[in-house]
């Protein structure tokens, strides 16, 4: 059996605080190939990371000076700080609909500029549900490795004809629309699947079967522990 990467999805984030500090080094404790995590942008400019576009109590991030911000919400420089050594899925929160959408997509020209300042630029994947926004990383610098989110619209192989199409380099799909037809097209195109979220042990064997290349997981240890016991039992 193919073992995939193990990817903790906002850190080890059934332990820990999604999305903080505490909750990479967890992930790095519990053996993870490396993590998962949302950047925005706040009101004066800073890149932190949080999932939702609102804070509890509805306060936009977008409108939100960074001072103001809570602090356990990290800088994306020092989510890469504490990830040093691990490979970092970037998701770029920049969603139709939502209060900081940028149809400019000017977030990726920010995240690019941050990551040509540092190391590491090879053990980073920029994922985003909006197209255009890797499109942009990729205009920026060629060498930054990119995926296109999917859950529903496109649907899955469609998706991975876009991404293709546009040069990327991988397809996040939600777990249940991965298949073998899925995992035979991407490949064939040259692209990784890394299947999100995926909690269930047995759910991740299977996958790690059919040859997904990364498993997204709120439990990393459960999922190393689900592939390493599957490993002795599966062709």
């Amino acid at each position: 059996m193919h073992k995939p990467q193990v990817f903790g999805h906002r850190g080890a984030s059934a332990a820990a605080p999604e999305n903080t500090l505490e909750a990479y080094d967890l992930a790095r404790v519990q053996g993870a190939d490396g993590v998962e995590l949302d950047v925005r942008r706040t009101a004066d400019g800073a890149l932190v990371v949080h999932h939702d576009a609102e804070l509890p109590g509805g306060r936009i991030i977008a409108a939100t000076t960074q001072a103001d911000l809570p602090a356990s919400i990290p800088t994306l420089e020092a989510a890469l700080d504490t990830c040093a050594g691990l490979v970092v899925n970037v998701e770029i929160k920049n969603i139709p609909g939502e209060p900081d959408f940028h149809e400019t997509c000017t977030l990726a020209d920010e995240v690019v500029a941050l990551l040509s300042e540092r190391a590491g630029r090879d053990r980073v994947l920029i994922s985003s549900f909006h197209l255009a926004t890797i499109d942009r990383v990729k205009v920026l610098d060629p060498e930054i490795r990119t995926g296109f989110l999917t859950l529903v619209e496109p649907t899955a192989l469609e998706s991975v004809r876009l991404a293709s199409k546009r040069g990327h380099d991988a397809i996040n799909p939600y777990f249940l629309f991965v298949d073998e037809a899925l995992i035979d097209a991407a490949h064939g195109a040259g692209l990784e699947v890394n299947a999100w979220t995926v909690n269930d042990p047995d759910v991740i064997v299977a996958l790690a079967v059919l040859g997904v290349d990364g498993i997204v997981t709120d439990v990393p240890d459960v999922a190393l522990a689900a592939l390493d016991s599957g490993a002795g039992s599966s062709p």
